[in-house]
């Protein structure tokens, strides 16, 4: 017999005999209605759990971590609105059937077996993964099993306080709404954990309105590690800037009494609290785990024997809410109830194609409002005198803060985001004066951590804001990628495009810069970003194609929900000249407000036909200035820009190389896991011209005069275009 025949015959046996767990009596935080509702959600999730696991034996089912032991989270759903958008722990069933008994017309026992089944029917993720999720109870979907969902919650929590100030148009949360977010005592000691929970006090403490529910489910393990007991009390009851509350989470009553006293605390003073549930987890983790090969089984049994159904019981029974007999009824009833509906929803269709399976990768597009462009008076006033310095060549850096700035007075939802963003505009003064002219609610400046960054964004995303986070180098993104894989990217995916988180990431970052080296400031790597499902990715290489590419990105995020990733050749930001000094042929005027690089272009420089190179970022601007001399020596090319990294532009890339004898690739990131790889694949699948690349190194970079010995130069690209066409003569 597994443990959770075991859990239920106890329950079966010890209800009939009286025999219950020794506990505090009820307090007044329920009515006998509520406690009896919220029994009833317990015993749903109690029989959804043991379902799950009778259809994994069966071959229906594909997911069996439960939440038994953890059903006192009813009542914490019970505290809060069904407003209150609420980032849950995989273990939280019962806050999610408790929360649809709040909203009419839900179907939760029908919706969570047809998530058990991975039926393509199921409401949330339509077959994709066995999620928590509700988009009518405003419950994202989550995935996360390193509680990497902490930091959005915390962004969320901050978007209910901004949007009190500055409206967006696509608000979705309310004006005294709250955020919840839980998660396990394992979790709670990862990093991801710790810097959202300190986000959230070093905000609080500066007076910064942030209504977040922190929820910790303490049941003492994460797998097999224990937790030391009293560690989370120790280390999270004393935070700066964080009210925290405790209670028994075997106890519906103390749990009831001690969330509605959490919750009203943080909707009246806007301020983050943790609330810490002890608990217990019944069964082990997962279906095939058996907690008793890792465990004592005395400390297994004890477990059991503190089942939260059977305080509920004796709870219950002594309120005079439900004798224990009706009570056994209401868990018997449930029981069948849910095998009955199982053997209906695990008939229910699967998704069968790749193309089924893919469909919500892309999120769906959204009506906005139409947009004139900032008028001239407001132009007038945020730029100064920087407008009429716009007829005249400029360097890229400064040309990307204006388009930031015209977007910001077109787009008042548009916040900027990241470390030294504000008032020192940035560490190459691309946001300069951003903070000045729109202030400190649109212009961030954030704490130094990029996970917080990432999450504070995420999260603006969530109630309609758009989030122009800055991350200050690429490799700095390394802290936190998980925060584009795993959440933002896969959002649209595991709920079928009803929740969205749309933004405009900036990355300062590749190579070629002679002032640092190693692998935080000169990094030449985008390998991480490229694998990301519907991820689009621009790389500018001139002052006036990130202008309009920016405005472009930010149409993507705005009207079409777009997760959009802009990284920006720091090395190019002062370039001035191209050929020579003072030749001035790297800077560019500013164009108009209304122009545009949309997704899928690229860029073409020069007619020739012997050779097509093409590149992107400093590879553009290398591959130019090797034009100029394969021409001197009779060799007549032309450069294409890719402009957009993913997904790569290939018809506009086969159509702007076609009539030239070959084709040359130059990447300026290492040979393994960059760009090269794809754009060999595809000439060579394509074409029938003859293709090489030149790439950099797979190598780290080093500082001072080495710092571009690993990676493409002009006489690189010279050398290797002409032996590639004297190998094909």
């Amino acid at each position: 017999m597994d443990r959770a025949e075991i859990v239920h015959e106890n329950f079966l046996r010890l209800c009939q005999q009286g025999d219950l767990p020794i506990g505090a009596p009820p307090t007044e935080a329920l009515t006998k209605q509520e406690a009896i509702t919220l029994f009833r959600a317990q015993c749903l999730s109690r029989a959804l759990d043991r379902t799950s696991r009778a259809m994994q034996k069966a071959g229906q089912g594909f997911y069996t971590i439960g939440s038994s032991g953890h059903e006192g989270m009813a009542a914490v759903a019970h505290a809060l609105r069904p407003d209150d958008i609420a980032f849950l722990h995989y273990r939280d069933a019962a806050f999610q059937i408790a929360r649809a008994g709040q909203v009419p017309g839900q179907a939760i026992t029908w919706d969570m077996l047809l998530s058990f089944a991975c039926s393509s029917e199921d409401p949330i993720s339509g077959g994709r993964h066995k999620v928590l999720g509700s988009k009518a109870l405003m419950i994202p979907p989550q995935t996360s099993t390193i509680a990497s969902h902490l930091p959005k919650a915390m962004g969320a929590a901050y978007g209910i306080g901004l949007a009190r100030r500055h409206p967006p148009e696509h608000r979705q949360l309310p004006r005294d709404g709250i955020a919840m977010a839980s998660f396990g005592d394992a979790s709670a000691n990862h990093s991801t954990a710790q810097g959202a929970i300190n986000a959230a006090g070093w905000a609080s403490i500066q007076s910064v309105p942030l209504p977040l529910l922190l929820v910790c489910e303490d049941n003492g393990i994460g797998i097999s590690t224990q937790t030391p007991k009293g560690w989370i009390a120790a280390t999270m009851g004393h935070r700066p800037g964080i009210r925290y509350f405790h209670a028994d989470g075997l106890d519906l009553y103390d749990t009831a009494r001690a969330a509605a006293e959490a919750a009203a605390y943080v909707r009246r003073h806007r301020k983050p609290a943790f609330l810490h549930l002890t608990m217990v987890r019944l069964y082990g983790h997962a279906g095939a785990d058996l907690p008793t090969t890792y465990l004592p089984k005395s400390l297994v049994e004890a477990e059991e024997a503190n089942d939260p159904l059977l305080h509920s019981v004796r709870l219950l029974d002594s309120a005079g809410a439900l004798s224990r007999r009706d009570a056994l009824a209401i868990y018997e009833e449930t029981l069948a109830r849910v095998t009955r509906v199982a053997d209906e929803a695990v008939q229910r269709p699967r998704l069968q194609t790749a193309s089924d399976v893919m469909a919500s990768i892309i999120p769906p597009k959204r009506s906005c409002a139409l947009t004139n462009g900032p008028s001239d008076e407001a132009r007038a006033a945020a730029f100064g005198s920087d407008l009429k310095q716009m007829d005249q060549p400029q360097p890229m850096s400064r040309l990307i803060n204006w388009a930031l700035t015209d977007l910001m007075l077109e787009h008042s939802e548009i916040v900027v985001m990241g470390e030294d963003v504000g008032r020192k505009g940035g560490v190459y003064g691309v946001t300069r004066a951003l903070h000045q002219r729109f202030g400190t609610d649109r212009v961030i400046d954030t704490l130094l951590d990029e996970q917080s960054i990432l999450g504070l964004a995420i999260g603006l995303a969530h109630n309609g804001f758009i989030p122009m986070p800055e991350i200050q180098f690429l490799a700095y993104l390394h802290n936190a990628e998980d925060q584009l894989r795993g959440e933002a990217a896969t959002l649209p995916f595991f709920s079928q495009g009803q929740f969205t988180n749309p933004m405009v990431l900036r990355i300062a970052g590749l190579g070629y810069q002679k002032g640092f080296g190693g692998h935080f400031h000169n990094d030449n790597s985008l390998a991480v970003l490229r694998d990301i499902p519907g991820l689009i990715i621009a790389c500018p290489s001139s002052g006036a194609d990130a202008a309009c590419m920016l405005r472009e990105c930010v149409r993507l995020a705005r009207e079409e929900q777009r997760v959009v990733v802009f990284v920006e050749p720091i090395a190019l930001y002062p370039m001035r000249d191209l050929h020579e000094s003072g030749d001035g042929a790297w800077m560019d005027t500013y164009p108009a407000p209304d122009r545009v690089i949309t997704l899928d272009t690229v860029g073409t420089h020069g007619d020739g036909t012997n050779l097509a190179i093409v590149s992107y970022g400093n590879g553009h601007y290398l591959s130019r200035q090797a034009q100029a001399r394969l021409a001197a020596d009779g060799i007549n090319a032309r450069v294409i820009d890719m402009r957009w990294i993913a997904p790569v532009p290939e018809a506009a890339l086969l159509e702007a190389t076609k009539d030239c004898d070959a084709v040359l690739i130059v990447d300026e990131c290492r040979r393994t896991g960059g760009q090269a790889e794809g754009l060999m694949a595809l000439f060579t699948e394509k074409t029938v011209q003859p293709v090489a690349r030149l790439t950099a190194e797979d190598s780290f970079i080093a500082t001072g005069p080495a710092y571009a010995a690993t990676m493409p130069s002009a006489d690189g690209i010279v050398n290797a275009a002409k032996a590639l066409l004297e190998t094909w003569e």
